[in-house]
């Protein structure tokens, strides 16, 4: 399917300055519980761009599916780069800004600049040989996810083959942290306390800034290490595209890839999940799960909850109108995907449960030249892991009605915060494929070993097993 906006006439352009509007906090108690609302207020306020405070700076919200396009396809006119930000040349953002570490960090999907294109072709052709399935790196992963689903569910079994799990903690948000720990090449158990930095960080809560600095070390550390010794990894991979990255440079890159690999993934296979197990689509996701299309059912899901629910901010390179506004350069511009994708204007040429409508007209992975680099090798974690819960529970209900499913919002991001479900496993309770162990200095040790390998996560798992006996 092709979109088609209804063409309308020319908006009014209202020329007032962005500092001088008084704008209301978008992240507030209404926001973490009921954004779409927040989203529709908004709109009726202001069209669909509006004036927004994120945590004490303004900033402008895009709104409108149409102008979400507008904004993505144009880097020129909205490049990226925090250099373009004029408040913050000025000094009118507060060093304390909760947002600023996070944003201060300039990887791919942050910088802007002359260095940008050599920089996002270095990325696609690092990330190529773990996006293309025919090649001997991308069937890996597959395989490493596959496996490392099985050793979570097997986990989760020891609890019983039926009983009460949490989804969330126990598969959706450490499945990913695995996956990003192989295409990292982190030793033992370092990816683990990485990722739990990265869930802190895009939290924005009072313990990022600290979270960063611990996790800028370790990548550092990683990344010079790979420099020393290549292998068959990403880093290795981006170092080979790139030789020119510094340690330091290299590191802001795994910081990214460490992001787009953990929270997204995680969130984008709890809400399938959700979606697959509340009946909201009248069944129609479970034949399609059943029917093996697991992508297509994803699709659909980001069109209505979209992990990466607002992107990083653009920034006006000349006095732009955009809906009713005028923004000014160097204003600060947040294209939010979930708004989007709820404005009338597009929400309504879509029909609910069509198969056609999600494929192509999302903007969950943004679009234009800047679009996600990592899309296709975050669908493969995600798609394996639904699948490997599609294949390993033969019941799923949520043990919560699907309207008090508790719910966590950052500026960029919004999944649940747990997911629980009653469950019943299929067949054998290890009917999973078994994944070699790394060799251990005495095999009599091998459990204990197992769980300092993997200590901040594996030992979390494994007490949450733990306390539900």
């Amino acid at each position: 399917m092709e979109f088609h906006v209804v063409d309308e006439e020319e908006p009014r352009t209202g020329g007032a300055r962005l500092e001088d509007l008084a704008p209301e906090p978008l992240l507030t108690r209404d926001y973490e519980t009921r954004p779409a609302l927040v989203y529709e207020r908004l709109r009726e306020r202001h069209g669909p761009v509006a004036p927004v405070d994120l945590l004490g700076v303004p900033a402008w919200l895009v709104l409108g599916y149409r102008e979400s396009l507008q904004v993505l396809q144009d880097d020129a006119g909205w490049p990226k780069g925090l250099e373009n930000w004029r408040a913050r040349s000025e000094g009118r953002v507060p060093a304390d800004w909760p947002l600023g570490p996070s944003l201060e960090v300039n990887h791919v999907l942050i910088q802007g600049g002359p260095g940008y294109p050599r920089l996002r072709g270095a990325w696609d052709a690092a990330l190529r040989p773990f996006q293309d399935p025919r090649q001997p790196q991308a069937k890996r992963l597959k395989a490493a996810v596959t496996g490392y689903a099985d050793e979570l569910i097997d986990l989760l079994a020891q609890g019983g083959r039926t009983g009460v799990a949490d989804l969330s903690a126990q598969f959706s948000r450490p499945l990913p942290l695995m996956a990003a720990s192989h295409l990292l090449g982190f030793p033992g158990s370092q990816g683990d306390d990485a990722l739990m930095d990265m869930w802190r960080v895009l939290d924005a809560g009072p313990d990022a800034e600290p979270a960063l600095a611990r996790l800028l070390v370790t990548l550092s550390e990683l990344a010079a290490a790979k420099r020393e010794q290549p292998g068959d990894d990403f880093p290795s991979q981006l170092l080979a595209a790139h030789p020119d990255l510094t340690v330091d440079e290299l590191a802001r890159e795994l910081f990214m890839l460490l992001g787009m690999t953990s929270d997204h993934v995680g969130i984008l296979i709890s809400n399938t999940v959700v979606e697959v197990i509340s009946g909201e689509n009248d069944g129609g996701v479970r034949q399609t799960l059943s029917a093996g299309m697991v992508r297509e059912t994803m699709n659909r899901v980001v069109m209505r909850k979209p992990p990466l629910v607002n992107f990083v901010p653009r920034f006006a390179a000349a006095d732009t109108p955009l809906g009713d506004y005028t923004i000014h350069a160097g204003d600060p511009v947040w294209v939010s995907s979930a708004a989007a994708h709820a404005d009338p204007l597009f929400a309504g040429q879509t029909t609910p449960g069509s198969s056609s409508i999600s494929s192509r007209a999302h903007l969950a992975w943004g679009a234009g030249p800047r679009q996600c680099p990592a899309r296709e090798l975050a669908s493969t974690i995600a798609a394996a892991g639904v699948g490997r819960i599609v294949e390993r529970f033969g019941h799923l209900e949520l043990a919560l009605p699907v309207d008090q499913l508790p719910w966590r919002s950052s500026p960029f991001m919004r999944g649940l915060r747990s997911l629980p479900v009653r469950y019943e496993l299929s067949g054998n309770v290890a009917a999973g494929p078994v994944r070699p162990a790394a060799p251990e200095t005495d095999p009599a040790d091998a459990p204990d070993q197992a769980i300092k390998r993997r200590s901040s996560l594996w030992r979390y798992l494994t007490g949450l097993i733990r306390s539900g006996d």
